[in-house]
């Protein structure tokens, strides 16, 4: 029996967990085509890995997808629009996933997250109800059941692997990159709503470990699932702290209120989206993830502090 060698195909590659992923299937040495839309931001963050090729196109594109996936034995969606653009783009983005997994069996792995059950009160689990309680939250469980489907039909295989809020190099999505800035140039760090109760984050170097970890070992089931926690922050207030000082500064915090969000939305549709989605910061939202460390037992976090010594060394340089 012929064991076909992995060929993966990232999407979302110049983004914050896709790139991750794909640095990390790099280091392994894995043969990684990446779809971007602009080449030369791809050259700037990859440099020129032999096991590479750069592919320029959008991932709403059919046929290039079809293209792309037909040699590919694992794709990555890590494609993410803005809030105001998510309905019917992050549909048809995950409808053309499938399609081009189809061609050759692929293993479609997902990043999931935790809108898909609204303000929970107690720890998800992979057998937690989905019980959205806002447009996006509709949307991700709407992404989920048609990846479950395919994979149910036979098109492909799926391992979504859940996350809460991430960080890192290259995340640079304005609830985090702003945090990393301030804290270099010693200025207040932001957040949303609170910054005094504990919230899970996520490294996404080790989400990304965690992903190709999983994919080693070859789940049975057409439909893997798992939740990755991360570490829980006493508060976000502490670990901004903590960032500061490694920083070399004083740590100084700035909190923007709902009045705030609601006032500017009037005027910035992505805040005018994100409205809806303030609960996850006035609450404590936490994934348990129990199944992933039995399966996984040796898996250990990277230390905060190198973490963050890191992720200020690659905000730094860039």
């Amino acid at each position: 029996m012929t064991i076909q060698q992995a060929n993966y195909l990232v999407l979302g590659a110049t983004g914050s967990i896709g790139y991750a992923f794909a640095m990390e299937l790099l280091k392994r040495g894995e043969r990684v085509t990446v779809l971007v839309r602009d080449g030369s931001k791809a050259a700037k963050l990859f440099g020129q890995a032999p096991n590479l090729l750069v592919a320029e196109g959008d991932a709403q594109d059919l046929e290039l997808m079809k293209r792309l996936g037909r040699q590919a034995t694992h794709i990555f969606h890590g494609i993410n629009y803005p809030y105001n653009k998510w309905e019917g783009n992050m549909e048809r983005v995950t409808q053309n996933v499938i399609v081009a997994a189809s061609q050759n069996h692929a293993t479609i792995l997902f990043p999931g997250n935790v809108y898909n059950y609204g303000n929970i009160k107690t720890e998800i689990t992979e057998d937690t109800p989905m019980e959205p309680g806002t447009k996006k939250g509709a949307i991700r469980v709407m992404l989920e059941q048609m990846l479950q489907q395919a994979a149910a039909e036979g098109k492909c295989r799926v391992l979504v692997l859940r996350l809460p809020d991430f960080w890192g190099p290259n995340v640079l999505n304005e609830g985090i990159a702003p945090i990393f800035r301030a804290a270099l140039k010693g200025e207040a760090m932001p957040w949303l709503v609170r910054n005094d109760i504990p919230h899970q984050l996520v490294y996404t170097p080790d989400a990304a470990r965690v992903f190709y970890e999983l994919v080693q070992l070859q789940p049975q089931e057409p439909y893997a699932l798992y939740n990755y926690g991360g570490e829980v922050m006493p508060s976000i207030k502490a670990w901004q702290a903590q960032l500061a000082s490694i920083a070399g500064n004083k740590p100084r915090h700035r909190l923007y209120s709902k009045t705030f969000i609601s006032i500017m939305g009037l005027f910035i549709p992505v805040l005018r989206e994100l409205k809806e989605m303030l609960y996850l910061f006035e609450n404590t939202i936490l994934l348990n993830d129990d199944k992933l460390h039995r399966v996984l037992p040796q898996f250990t976090e990277t230390p905060m502090q190198q973490a963050m010594q890191e992720t200020l060394a690659w905000f730094r340089k860039n």
